[in-house]
């Protein structure tokens, strides 16, 4: 594998990140210190916001279940929805469907997922947040070859890779083992295809999994219908209704990569629900527990609500992180979420009165994206739901000063070449570990960034011990899988690898940033 001949064909889309992103605006087309990316508008009218209905995704139903094992069946294909009102937009879909299906599975139940690609082109899946076998953790040279290759041409791997990086390679159907030993949790599952994981991600193939387990259930947290994903996606449409993003391959066979100046990041100007622009809920006067995933490509959001409650409390109450419930609630003013965190938070909607419309506002947005939602309080009901003082019992990884500490520097590519996006100075290459963990050892992992980078760590999560010289910032609680990185800063966490060996990923999770070389990999040991 040669990391620079396979992308040799970045080397003019990237020219603009060696100076264009100094003071971190990005080359944004709406500059603010606040995002790294760059925006692209829709040619599309944008239809009037709070004008379509909230939807929550389908949850899968398992094809059989038996024995604490269940399996399931999922198609990718493409599917033309109407996302927009009275337009028809082509998805690369989950079951044809934007966002996938949603797969509920109990703690400790072995669940298999078999995936079927109908598509046109190769894809990965990851299950974001899981303690997966590698074998089952989306590395990305994995691929999922279509069931059938496009006419007149033969798909044998990757773009750039074949006959080079190793990955194992299936065609048509792969399944997917998921054990789900790990704590109640909100998890999600995305394409990780390599080079084209943004347009791949972009198009439609995300999808909510959720682990469940009787201490969560036991609390008495809003359940049912007052219990809601919120899948947050900011996308660009065409003026013909199609998802547009500006990649240097349309078809994502051949030349990975997006057009110059989008190499910072890509940024759209409709914020999508659950697959629905901005839309409106109508609740009942009681407690909400809102899962909030940010599946977008590049955006960070600081959400709030307007109004706020009555005397000027904080409108959200965090139950949990990425890794599933904090020790104890955390009022929050407002939650700064980056590309692919989640936060589970409760809304108290019986401090409002019936009538008020209540927006999830986004105070990072300018113009159609400075709101998400609505939601409309209409009715007032009994609310049995509770958050207690004590949710889950935690365990902070204890850190000596012997403890092994490792290294991650995010930042661009040197100026005089192919400017890419690089860890520790060096471009992604697949068949080199960067690292070798030994397992059930808590080491320290220190991450420096030049801009904005989401950093993700693949199969375990960690703790955050401080950003800079301070402690753990104030949307840094509990179990984290990835962490929201500003420019200039250096943030250290705890981490402890257990249970499987193999080669897994670290990398940054603005997905342009992830497709141009912002990866690297790891191989645990026993």
């Amino acid at each position: 594998m040669r990391a620079i001949s396979r992308r040799s064909a970045l080397t003019g889309a990237l020219g603009l990140v060696g100076g264009a992103l100094l003071g971190s605006t990005g080359g944004c087309a709406n500059p603010s210190r606040d995002q790294t990316a760059r925006l692209l508008s829709s040619t599309t009218p944008l239809p009037e916001r709070f004008s379509v209905p909230f939807v929550v995704p389908p949850v899968k139903q398992p094809v059989s279940r038996a024995g604490g094992a269940s399996a399931y069946e999922i198609v990718q294909r493409r599917a033309v929805l109407e996302i927009l009102p009275g337009r028809q937009t082509e998805v690369l879909g989950y079951d044809g469907l934007l966002p996938g299906p949603t797969i509920v599975a109990p703690r400790g139940e072995q669940v298999t997922v078999t995936h079927r690609n109908e598509l046109y082109l190769p894809t990965v899946v990851h299950l974001h947040g899981g303690h997966t076998a590698a074998a089952s953790d989306g590395y990305p040279t994995d691929l999922l070859l279509p069931a059938a290759s496009p006419t007149g041409r033969r798909l044998s791997g990757h773009a750039h890779t074949t006959g080079g990086a190793s990955g194992v390679v299936a065609r048509g159907s792969r399944p997917y083992v998921y054990e789900n030993e790990q704590p109640a949790a909100t998890l999600w599952y995305h394409d990780h295809r390599m080079d084209f994981t943004g347009p791949q991600v972009w198009r439609g193939l995300a999808g909510l999994y959720l682990i469940t387990d009787d201490a969560e259930e036991a609390l008495g947290l809003p359940a049912g219908d007052h219990d809601l994903p919120v899948m947050i996606m900011d996308r660009a449409f065409a003026a013909d209704g199609s998802l547009a993003y500006p990649s240097l391959d349309p078809r994502l066979l051949e030349t990975p990569g997006v057009r110059d100046p989008y190499t910072a990041g890509v940024l759209g100007d409709v914020v999508l629900i659950n697959g629905r622009p901005w839309p409106e809920l109508a609740v009942d006067a009681a407690r909400y527990r809102l899962r909030i995933v940010n599946a977008s490509n590049a955006r960070r959001y600081r959400l709030g609500l307007s109004p706020g409650p009555a005397g000027g409390g904080a409108p959200f109450l965090q139950v949990g992180s990425d890794g599933g419930l904090l020790a104890a609630p955390l009022s929050q003013h407002e939650i700064l979420v980056a590309p692919a965190e989640r936060f589970d938070v409760v809304v108290d909607f019986g401090a409002y009165p019936v009538g008020t419309e209540v927006v999830l506002t986004n105070a990072l947005g300018l113009g159609s994206t400075d709101a998400v939602m609505r939601f409309r309080v209409v009715r007032s009901v009994r609310d049995a739901s509770r958050v207690p003082e004590h949710l889950a019992w935690w365990e902070a990884l204890e850190t000596a000063p012997d403890t092994p500490v490792r290294e991650w520097r995010f930042s661009r590519g040197g100026a005089g070449g192919p400017a890419h996006w690089l860890i520790n100075g060096r471009a992604f290459d697949p068949d080199r570990m960067d690292a070798r963990p030994r397992l059930d050892q808590t080491e320290i992992w220190r991450f420096s960034s030049d801009l904005h980078h989401p950093v993700h760590v693949h199969l375990s999560p960690f703790q955050v011990l401080r950003r800079g010289s301070d402690g753990p910032g104030r949307w840094d609680a509990g179990w984290k899988d990835t962490v929201d990185l500003t420019p200039t800063e250096t943030v250290e966490v705890a981490i402890r690898f257990t249970e499987h060996t193999g080669r897994y990923m670290l990398h940054c999770h603005n997905l342009e940033h992830e497709d141009m070389m912002m990866m690297a990999a790891f191989e645990t040991m026993a």
